[in-house]
């Protein structure tokens, strides 16, 4: 579980194709100190596994299904990446729940400026636009933001300086895909919502008459 509060940005200076998955080492120094093997990290808001530690250099594998269903598999080496260890209990909680686990891509498709703040419009999936709602919350790149406008196939976030500096969203451009995790909350909500509509009612068949 984590926050969304990204607590720094790391460097991928690795990537190691291990069929069918790969293998990323990930220049992360400034949250290295304590990190054991087995320990979870959120990157770019995708939980994966520190599998080897190396100094500042933490070892991480990602398989098939995460490499395409996340924008890990579209980085390369030197791409900046989110970081956020997982939450410890009794940790102060500033952003929101968030589990990692990515629902999602998204895409920008606009970008305003209104230094230093800016404005940036996702594109989403239909079927996850009724878990995103104007004031909610919700991880972009492991970002918690707070939606502004939400739209049947679109959502908007205005980005504060410090977030633009401080995580990867302020290099996104117009076409760039981000991952996309819906609240948890909003997800219980839908579910529990779609288990109360009456079902329809089965179909009813006439029993064949017998033969003369």
């Amino acid at each position: 579980m984590f926050t969304g509060l990204v607590e720094t940005v790391g460097r991928i200076a690795e990537i190691r194709n291990e069929p069918p998955g790969r293998r990323f080492q990930i220049e992360a120094s400034s949250i290295c100190e304590g990190v054991q093997i087995g320990d979870s990290i959120a990157i770019n808001g995708c939980c994966l596994t520190v599998i080897e530690i190396n100094g500042s250099v933490l070892g991480f594998e990602a398989g098939s299904e995460t490499l395409s269903r996340t924008n890990l598999g579209q980085l390369g080496q030197d791409s900046p990446v989110n970081l956020e260890r997982s939450l410890a209990v009794g940790d102060r909680l500033g952003g929101h729940y968030v589990t990692g686990h990515v629902d999602s891509l998204a895409t920008l498709k606009e970008r305003r400026e209104d230094p230093p703040w800016a404005h940036l419009f996702f594109s989403v999936p239909e079927n996850l636009a009724s878990q995103i709602a104007s004031k909610g919350s919700v991880a972009v790149d492991g970002v918690s933001l707070t939606v502004v406008d939400a739209g049947k196939d679109f959502f908007s976030v205005a980005l504060i300086p410090h977030t633009l500096d401080q995580t990867t969203l302020g290099r996104l451009a117009v076409g760039d895909c981000v991952n996309l995790e819906t609240d948890v909350l909003a997800k219980y909500v839908q579910r529990s919502m779609e288990s109360m509509r009456p079902e329809a009612p089965s179909p009813q068949f006439s029993k064949p008459e017998a033969p003369n």
